[in-house]
């Protein structure tokens, strides 16, 4: 087989294969659901969110406390924060969470699961790539 006949062999095959894009994923991290009132914020979606994430919504009520520096209680699927912050604010708060303790950050999917090391570390593993790398508890 020459060098021309393999080229247009393939291009030929590249021609029949679709193509794919960098993100097929569906995976969106849930906006904000906050209410207000009087001094203190309500997350009405903090069930969805931890659902999403795959993490225990006392997880995620733990972090968001320690990011906002205020204290926080869970009612059900709802967040109760002490002071008044906008749905920007919890929007990045939440998105900061999942870049830190949710999505691979070597094939960016979120099929992760957090392991114990001790003394306040976690290796978060990636069950998608096989990825393995430390976080620090929050």
């Amino acid at each position: 087989m020459t060098d021309e006949e393999y080229m247009r062999m393939l291009d030929r095959a590249f021609a029949e294969v679709r193509s794919t894009s960098a993100d097929t994923s569906d995976f969106v991290i849930p906006k904000a659901d906050s209410l207000q009132q009087g001094s203190k914020t309500i997350l009405r979606n903090l069930g969805i969110i931890a659902e999403r994430a795959r993490r225990s919504a006392a997880d995620i009520a733990r972090y968001l406390s320690r990011e906002l520096g205020v204290p926080v209680s869970v009612d059900g699927s709802r967040l109760n924060i002490s002071g008044k912050f906008s749905g920007a604010d919890l929007d990045n708060r939440i998105s900061g969470y999942f870049e830190i303790y949710v999505v691979c950050r070597e094939c960016h999917k979120p099929d992760t699961r957090l392991e114990g090391a001790g003394r306040g570390m976690f290796y978060l593993v990636c069950e998608a790539c096989g990825a393995r790398y430390g976080v620090k508890h929050y």
